[in-house]
């Protein structure tokens, strides 16, 4: 699906820039080329499609069933939908916004927000062939709890006072705006809809694309910075204290889960536990810097903190979890 940015990025880094593939340089200009361009065409796209919809199909049913005595049940899709979406964690953040207008929970977009750049088809099938389909299924429901109890805990402490205040103010409106129902949506032209879709998806790409630039940059700056055997020689004991040296050393790096399982098979084959390699590798595809700056203008910093604080301890249970049970999968 996106092997097109990927070629876009070889020609631009490798052809019209000239940069060497096998250099640092080199593969760092070609991460930040095909990041951005990937990220850039699914924000335009996502929000663009989810304010469509919200123009011509009545949503008020969905939004309160999601939103009322079935929120439990919307934990679970939530998360389940972020499990099959190929998305990394920069990438979701349109999705984010978009149910964040449609008036949707925030513990409901939480439990996406968490569990797409944890799980998707690619990283999946990767992981099977890597460690076997016990480890993938207990890896998968591990992901999928994760974000259904993050969601769960961050509606609890009503994690919606601790947006960014346009967010807030979306996210109110489409709470309280009584939509039309379909009779009324079928008489808006295919005009109208566009101009209410493409009205949002401009003001919404005004607000975040500079950060894009930013994040991302940040994650190229530091791709390839660890240098190779540094992590199997530091954390490769499988001690406690190695898998949250993990969780915090994988945090400044940047990748997507399918970027990062080439990563984990060569720390499990030179040796890394494995719980000590999945909270690594969990932690640079859904804790990392460039995430965190791209939520920055959608979250305000209480709320920041408590997911970070929140996927830190996640990530180190796991680590802890597969370490303890390896022996018996």
């Amino acid at each position: 699906m996106f092997e097109v940015f990927t070629r876009f990025a070889d020609w631009l880094a490798f052809d019209v820039l000239s940069l060497a593939p096998a250099t640092k340089t080199g593969d760092a200009v070609h991460f930040f080329i095909e990041d951005v361009s990937k990220i850039y065409v699914l924000l335009v796209v996502m929000i663009y499609v989810i304010a469509l919809l919200r123009a011509s199909l009545n949503v008020e049913r969905v939004r309160n069933y999601l939103a009322g005595k079935n929120r439990a049940a919307g934990y679970v899709l939530g998360s389940g939908f972020g499990a099959i979406t190929p998305f990394c964690s920069c990438s979701s953040i349109p999705v984010f916004l978009g149910f964040t207008s449609a008036g949707i929970p925030v513990g409901i977009t939480m439990s996406f927000l968490l569990t797409s750049p944890l799980i998707n088809e690619v990283a999946v099938l990767l992981l099977m062939s890597l460690l076997g389909w016990k480890f993938t299924v207990l890896y998968i429901v591990v992901g999928m709890t994760v974000g259904i109890l993050g969601g769960a805990f961050l509606d609890a402490i009503k994690a919606e006072r601790w947006l960014q205040s346009f967010a807030q103010k979306a996210l109110t409106a489409g709470q309280n705006t009584q939509l039309p129902d379909q009779q009324e949506v079928e008489k808006l032209s295919m005009a109208e809809r566009h101009r209410f879709a493409k009205d949002e998806t401009l003001e919404i790409f005004g607000r975040v694309w500079k950060w894009v630039i930013i994040g991302v940059g940040l994650g190229a700056a530091l791709h390839g910075f660890v240098p190779d055997g540094w992590i199997e020689q530091y954390l490769g004991d499988g001690q406690w204290w190695t898998v949250p040296a993990a969780v915090v050393l994988g945090i400044p790096l940047y990748s997507n889960a399918t970027g990062v399982i080439p990563v984990m098979e060569s720390l499990i084959q030179n040796g890394l536990p494995i719980g000590t390699t999945l909270a690594f590798c969990m932690s640079t595809v859904a804790a990392s810097f460039p995430e965190f700056i791209l939520l920055k203008q959608v979250m305000q910093w209480r709320l920041l903190a408590t997911v970070f604080v929140m996927l830190l301890l996640s990530f180190t249970l796991v680590g802890w979890l597969f370490n303890g049970f390896s022996s018996f999968l």
